[in-house]
């Protein structure tokens, strides 16, 4: 059993959860992930690792359907069944030279650890973080601190440059020599964002975020094109070159169960819901 150690709501919706696992915090590195089971009934979901402090290892997740509804649910001391990591192989760390750090929505989560790691590696790192409003920009405090220089956008404006990552990366790109990008978010922002860099020749890693279950290469759930041929992102990636990867392919498969997760969510909730009533009339 796995102690949740701390537990608060970074914006709406969005949670961050430092989990005690030693086995995990000891090996972790930028990149990786875990995948962990709330109970024995529960299914297995993958979460990025996004930090580490001494025992502890820490995730960020939105609530978006039933098993993060759950987790989001828990409090401090409260226990997981199982978690396990570190898993993937980790981000291609080195000195570049001068790298670009790009988080969109809850992907920017898992850019601090990557930043920081490109920094102590040598790297000048410019951050770039957005979201669809201010409300939902998350981990901006810390990645200033990461950074040598960090730019905010939000789609509406509200916070920053008005308008998407890609936007500003553009800039930086006509602004500067950008020796290598990484791109974390959805995986349309992470296509659209990863053509910029496509005519300058700067190499550009992504995080893919495919269906995933058993998360060791067995299941074969989490298989993405990358270069023409299959690759499973659970151990060859889940970092990948950003313009080799077949981004149509891989949001037509993220949609494969989206009725499940719908259906799952709703009885969910409608259990919960059964729930608090039976307490209120006790």
């Amino acid at each position: 059993m796995y102690r949740i150690k701390e537990k608060k709501e970074l914006a709406d919706g969005i949670y961050e959860c430092w989990i005690e696992a030693p086995h995990i915090s000891r090996h972790a590195r930028a990149g990786q992930f875990l995948v962990l089971r709330i109970d024995d009934s529960g299914e297995r979901i993958p979460l990025t690792i996004s930090g580490v402090d001494g025992d502890d290892v820490r995730v960020i997740y939105m609530a978006v359907g039933k098993t993060t509804h759950y987790l989001a649910s828990l409090g401090e001391g409260d226990l997981i069944r199982d978690v396990a990591g570190p898993l993937g192989t980790p981000a291609t760390i080195r000195d570049y030279g001068t790298c670009v750090v790009i988080g969109g929505g809850v992907g920017i989560a898992c850019t601090p650890i990557i930043a920081k790691e490109l920094r102590e590696a040598g790297n000048r790192v410019i951050g770039i973080i957005g979201a669809r409003n201010a409300g939902l920009l998350i981990c901006e405090d810390e990645m200033r601190d990461v950074c040598d220089e960090l730019f905010v956008c939000t789609d509406d404006g509200s916070s920053g440059y008005h308008g998407f990552p890609a936007g500003l990366l553009k800039r930086e790109l006509e602004a500067l020599s950008i020796d290598a990008v990484w791109i974390i978010g959805p995986a349309i922002m992470m296509k659209i964002t990863s053509e910029v860099t496509r005519p300058y020749g700067v190499k550009t890693f992504v995080s893919l975020n495919p269906i995933m279950v058993d998360g060791t290469g067995m299941c074969g759930s989490c298989r993405v094109t990358v270069g023409g041929e299959t690759k499973f992102a659970c151990v060859d990636g889940p970092e990948f070159d950003a313009h080799q990867v077949d981004f149509d392919e891989l949001m037509r498969r993220q949609r494969i169960y989206l009725d499940q997760e719908k259906e799952a969510l709703a009885l969910y909730q409608n259990h919960e819901c059964r729930c608090m009533g039976d307490r209120k009339h006790a």
